[in-house]
């Protein structure tokens, strides 16, 4: 939860750097500040991890930069609310294929009832290429979930996120830094260092400590109260007031993800481990 509320927070920060270096300048810098703060933490040996772990780490950094430029574009044209509800399929698609039965599908179809009143995709005024970001991001973060809990699994501490941070930055900055890097500021580059923090430092190691503990499909299902935690960033920090059919929307998410926050807890895995998970 406490991810969930450092994540919309630090978009909602985000949107004041969109106009010096853009959406995909500010996601490329704060996934470079990230980047530089973990490798000092954690000072990776990816020479001696095993390949599997390697590559899955790295997968997980492309995941990463792919969901974090298509989001930050998204919020960009729609409101933070809608760009959260049409991302949230992704986890919502983890929780329906880990869920057996009709009882723990359930929660998954409440909460994707509630992203359909909150993004009124049959209005004619819907932003449908930000609409479509969201999407696409969506099927990043649906595959952010499996990759974090996997790294998570094989290695201890923050060693994955140390080898996923640069290789996001670096995919990031191959989308963004030809057209921002002629309009970034002394000021842009510290402002993002601590918009950093917010987004991803904290959340991303917050979430790979709950993946961890949680399933995978349970994780998933939580993640249904993030339109809710947005709407209020929205309302109270960007001035985005939503429709009453939008509040019922994030009232049904938050159902479903009180829903989830039930069941879920994993046995914790026994590990195998690359002789770099103590750095």
């Amino acid at each position: 939860m406490t991810s969930v509320f450092s994540v919309q927070l630090g978009a909602a920060a985000s949107t004041s750097l969109f106009p010096t270096v853009g959406p995909a300048g500010a996601a490329w810098l704060r996934l470079s500040w990230a980047a530089v703060i973990f490798t000092l933490i954690t000072r990776p040996r990816p020479w001696a991890m095993a390949r599997r772990d390697l590559v899955d780490a790295v997968l997980l950094g492309v995941v990463s930069a792919g969901m974090t430029l298509l989001f930050f574009e998204a919020i960009a044209r729609i409101p933070l609310a809608t760009a959260v509800a049409c991302e949230l399929l992704g986890p919502l698609a983890v929780a329906v294929a880990r869920r057996s039965g009709p009882s723990g599908l359930a929660w998954p179809a409440l909460a994707g009832a509630g992203v359909l009143l909150v993004t009124q995709p049959w209005r004619s005024s819907a932003d449908l290429v930000g609409i479509g970001c969201a999407l696409a991001a969506a099927i990043c973060w649906a595959a952010y979930i499996l990759l974090t809990q996997r790294v998570g699994d094989r290695l201890t501490g923050l060693a994955g996120l140390a080898i996923s941070m640069p290789v996001a930055a670096l995919v990031a900055a191959g989308v963004a830094a030809p057209q921002a890097l002629p309009r970034v500021t002394a000021g842009a580059v510290v402002a993002a260092a601590g918009m950093a923090l917010l987004l991803p430092v904290l959340p991303y190691a917050l979430e790979l400590v709950a993946l961890r503990r949680l399933e995978s499909a349970a994780f998933g299902t939580l993640m249904s109260v993030e339109p809710a935690v947005a709407l209020m960033v929205g309302i109270v920090v960007l001035g985005q007031a939503p429709q009453p059919v939008q509040a019922l929307g994030v009232l049904f998410v938050t159902a479903a993800a009180g829903g989830a926050a039930r069941t879920g807890r994993r046995s914790l895995p026994a590990r195998t481990i690359s002789s770099n998970a103590d750095s």
